[in-house]
């Protein structure tokens, strides 16, 4: 079959599949792995306006029957699915447990997903009788001492308004006219998030896609040894701030503990959005993680940054509101060094 008879998900961006030839084969369960490239034959589009996220990051919609080139991986999402490569049957049904084309066995979901977009196992992608991974695509990085200032984007969830707030501190950043690096260290394969902050002027982007992974679930020592190259790549922009996201929440199993500790010596300031005061509490105590700011859903009404400053005692901000943005500019110009 022919290149052009599959879909590519963002997953493969950092591959040469849709330029170079492969064949496809069923391998038996016990050769598969997390970052396995495998094709997905659709069988049912899924509930709703669900897409596949392309290589360029813009979204398509399917049709049943469509072939789609993904990788293998797991999520744990609390507001949406959970789902592994480890779960699928014999018989190859498997759901997209993300647009960008993470693929597995979906072990739940929200009761606010209508569906997913499922199939049926087609085979892996294979050259030389190899199966081909994202690890193959993965370039050697001298080894950088991370000396970039951080400023970190933590949240008490997933869908708590991290994004958001790391574009509108990468814009303040470049009005400011300094070169500004972005990543997202943690998290499940999308490209979404860290390209809206380039589309905000971000100089560079990094994400964990860029060392072979498809989401941060992974062992541990896995990464603890992919974590290194990453931010070797973040160090070589030479950029004079980082706008760093740790997707979804720390506490979910994402290695989030880890990318925050590896963090600490550069970490100027820390933006944490927060679903509510009480979560606000729970991230602090668990981490010892004091943020200079917290937003999101919990900063909405003057009642809930009571609650946060009285509780926790820590400053809440709404950031999305215009007439908070001097007491932005001052505080992320006093942590950071960097006058705005």
């Amino acid at each position: 079959m022919s290149n052009s008879n599959y879909i590519f998900t963002s997953l493969t961006r950092i591959s040469d599949l849709e330029q170079t030839p492969f064949e496809v084969r069923p391998l038996e369960k016990e050769h598969w792995a997390s970052g396995d490239y495998v094709v997905m034959r659709i069988t049912h589009p899924g509930g709703g306006n669900l897409q596949l996220e392309l290589p360029n990051g813009r979204m398509r919609g399917v049709i049943g029957e469509e072939q789609v080139v993904g990788a293998l991986g797991e999520r744990f999402a609390t507001l949406e699915a959970t789902g592994t490569w480890r779960e699928v049957p014999k018989d190859g049904k498997m759901s997209m447990l993300t647009g960008a084309g993470l693929m597995g066995a979906c072990t739940s979901k929200s009761a606010f997903i209508l569906g997913m977009i499922r199939g049926v196992y087609a085979g892996h992608v294979l050259r030389a009788s190899q199966k081909v991974t994202m690890d193959d695509f993965v370039g050697a990085v001298a080894t950088r001492h991370m000396e970039i200032p951080v400023v970190l984007f933590v949240g008490t969830s997933m869908s708590a308004g991290k994004t958001t707030s790391a574009r509108i501190v990468t814009h303040l950043f470049k009005k400011g006219g300094y070169r500004l690096v972005g990543a997202k260290l943690t998290g499940a394969g999308r490209y979404k998030d860290i390209l809206a902050v380039k589309d905000v002027g971000a100089d560079a982007i990094f994400d964990f896609v860029d060392v072979g992974l498809p989401s941060s679930i992974c062992p541990k020592a896995v990464y603890r040894r992919k974590l290194p190259q990453l931010l070797s790549r973040i160090a070589a922009s030479q950029a004079d701030v980082a706008v760093i996201e740790i997707g979804a929440s720390p506490l979910e199993p994402y290695n989030g503990d880890i990318a925050i500790n590896a963090l600490r010596d550069q970490l100027k300031c820390t933006i944490l959005s927060a679903s509510d005061p009480y979560a606000v509490f729970g991230l602090m105590e668990a981490f010892e993680l004091s943020p200079d700011i917290v937003t999101g859903i919990a900063s909405n009404t003057l009642a809930g940054i009571a609650m946060v400053e009285k509780l926790c005692n820590v400053k809440a901000l709404n950031l999305i509101d215009s007439r908070n943005m001097p007491e932005l500019r001052e505080i992320l110009g006093q942590t950071t060094g960097l006058p705005l």
